[in-house]
């Protein structure tokens, strides 16, 4: 039962993944991330960049994720890449979101671009988003408060050459989980 519904899980991230994208969701995606808070001041400070309009991500105990993206060389793109991940722990749910990773120096752009480039347990992301709700019921109401895409404020800067920033577009996911992300690159 476990393995039909995390089947279906998986088989619905791919779907929405796999929508083809187009150059419009890599310059919206681009845009986005540059009027988004302090993400904006690595587009002028960093040799080079990875984005991903669309990451699809799903899992019930064992996760995965996957999306295919553009990589830009000094405002160039020089390539394609794609991004798979595997989780174990404690997850449920699915959802879609962009990532952009950004490459402070030539060095950890040829890292990256050398076909084995792999983030461990340890990296971690900047959230651009944050989310709250409000409810009011006959028992009694609940309130919290939300920051916009342009309050993102960067905590800390690049760790071993690279600056991670996400932006979720949509789903529910609880995940207590380890997860390591892997990258293929392909030159235009």
């Amino acid at each position: 039962m476990k393995k039909t519904v995390f089947a279906y899980v998986l088989f619905a991230v791919l779907v929405l993944v796999n929508a083809a994208a187009h150059a419009d969701d890599y310059a919206d995606t681009i845009s986005l991330f540059r009027n988004a808070g302090q993400s904006n001041w690595y587009f002028n400070h960093s040799y080079g960049y990875a984005v991903f309009p669309t990451i699809g991500k799903g899992g019930i105990g064992v996760g995965g994720a996957y999306g295919k993206g553009r990589v830009y060389a000094r405002g160039k793109h020089v390539g394609d890449t794609s991004m798979t991940q595997l989780s174990i722990g404690f997850q449920l749910g699915g959802q879609g979101y962009s990532e952009i990773i950004f490459f402070k120096d030539q060095r950890a752009f040829d890292e990256f671009t050398s076909g084995n480039f792999e983030f461990g347990a340890d990296a971690s992301a900047v959230a651009i988003t944050a989310a709250a709700s409000a409810s009011a019921k006959t028992t009694g109401a609940t309130a919290g408060a939300s920051g916009g895409k342009k309050d993102a404020k960067t905590a800390g800067g690049y760790h071993k050459g690279t600056a991670v920033f996400t932006i979720v577009k949509g789903g529910l996911m609880y995940e207590a989980a380890i997860s390591g992300q892997k990258f293929a690159y392909h030159p235009k």
